[in-house]
């Protein structure tokens, strides 16, 4: 795919950058989604104080990490 130079001079992301911005999109998406049902299912089976912290710890790290990986696969795939 040509890289083609805008009106101002400025050039578009290279595919490398796209894949990398979509895995931190998802990653952030993931985070957010593994706080809110990490911390629900966390205080649901009656974690408390740093047992807590590290089970919701946990949840947003798989979370935000399969959200970004699927992400950066489907920018990928769009290059």
């Amino acid at each position: 795919m040509p890289v083609t130079v805008g009106p101002y001079g400025q050039s578009q992301p290279s595919c490398f950058d796209r894949v990398k911005m979509g895995f931190m999109m998802g990653f952030a998406v993931g985070m957010a989604a593994g706080a809110l049902f990490g911390t629900f299912s966390c205080l649901r089976i009656g974690m408390r104080g740093r047992e807590l912290m590290g089970g919701v710890g946990r949840t947003m790290m798989q979370s935000g990490g399969t959200f970004g990986t699927f992400m950066a696969i489907g920018m990928g795939i769009r290059c």
